[in-house]
């Protein structure tokens, strides 16, 4: 029996969920047990497969778009990333019985939108067209108050239609560093523009992206496990190969592996995004066991102690 080659795996830590999005599907199984089946939700609840799936089992239904829920009195839940507010009146003037899983971290997002509103600023979000998220936090105001900024190229273009008058907000699991360029040609261009009391980025973006740095130029290669939609595992694979890992590929699960690619490592970084359970990464953890004479090394960055209430409709007493 041949003998299997040494392997380094530097494990980060903090990886994978987040208290957004554990407060996310904490709300889809408490409104299962509490109302049964279905619980309708719009939109995955988080970006996940294996976590949508394991919540269709129990008896989740997802959509997306509220047409195609039926008139019912079992509750329709909004997802993590949040919603245009177009999205609960129309669940209300269907008398929709509605939970809102929004992070609240979004939610702070949200608000700031508002208030920069109402003092007569012109906003500019940093963040990803199209992504659930920016769809959400824009559709907070009126068609037009919002100028979206996608990248550098972006920010040193933007027209805004009163440049005295400006605010800035971004998406809340951008890479810290690219927003970071963003905003400072942002206020080099527009001195007067107001910035959010606190990072718009949320503390489990930042804190993954920490560990992914603290190990990226010790290793050969870097996996990632998360879904290619998700906004958060994207970005801490662009942070390893910016923070010096030769390579860094994202992975859903084990059986995603290419590895061809991982012939000649002898130190592997491990990672998770904030949507993906911690099952997945044993599971790859297990993987590299069948190939590998495995030294798991924990590298630690911060201790999260973060949790979010749940809405008070799940907080009350069932009736």
């Amino acid at each position: 029996m041949t003998a299997k080659p040494f392997l380094d795996v530097l494990l980060c830590s903090p990886r994978g969920f987040c208290a957004g999005v554990e407060r996310a599907i904490q709300i889809v199984e408490l409104a299962l047990e509490r109302y049964g089946a279905p619980v309708y939700v719009r939109h995955e609840i988080v970006h996940n497969r294996h976590v949508v799936e394991s919540l269709k089992a129990k008896g989740a239904v997802f959509v997306e778009e509220l047409d195609e829920i039926p008139d019912t009195a079992q509750p329709v839940i909004f997802s993590a990333h949040g919603v245009a507010k177009a999205i609960p009146e129309a669940a209300q003037r269907r008398n929709l019985f509605h939970l809102d899983a929004t992070c609240p971290l979004v939610t702070k997002v949200h608000r700031e939108a508002e208030i920069h509103f109402r003092k007569g600023h012109e906003i500019i979000l940093v963040g990803h067209a199209g992504h659930p998220e920016v769809v959400g936090t824009m559709g907070q105001l009126p068609p037009g108050a919002v100028l979206l900024v996608e990248t550098e190229a972006d920010a040193r273009e933007v027209v805004p239609k009163t440049p005295n008058q400006l605010a800035w907000i971004t998406q809340t699991t951008l890479s810290v560093d690219d927003t970071a360029a963003i905003v400072k040609i942002l206020v080099e261009r527009f001195p007067d523009i107001v910035g959010p009391h606190k990072d718009d980025i949320c503390y489990a973006t930042t804190n993954r992206q920490e560990a992914v740095k603290r190990v990226a130029g010790d290793v050969d290669a870097m996996i990632v496990v998360g879904a290619p939609n998700s906004s958060n595992s994207q970005r801490l694979c662009e942070v390893a190969v910016r923070a010096g890992c030769p390579f860094s590929v994202l992975v859903q699960r084990a059986v995603d592996i290419d590895w061809s690619r991982f012939t000649d490592i002898q130190r592997l970084g491990v990672t998770a995004g904030a949507s993906a359970p911690e099952a997945l990464v044993e599971e790859v953890l297990d993987a590299l066991a069948e190939r590998f004479d495995l030294n798991i090394q924990l590298v630690t960055t911060v201790d999260e102690t973060v949790t979010f209430n749940l809405p008070r409709q799940l907080r009350e007493p069932a009736e």
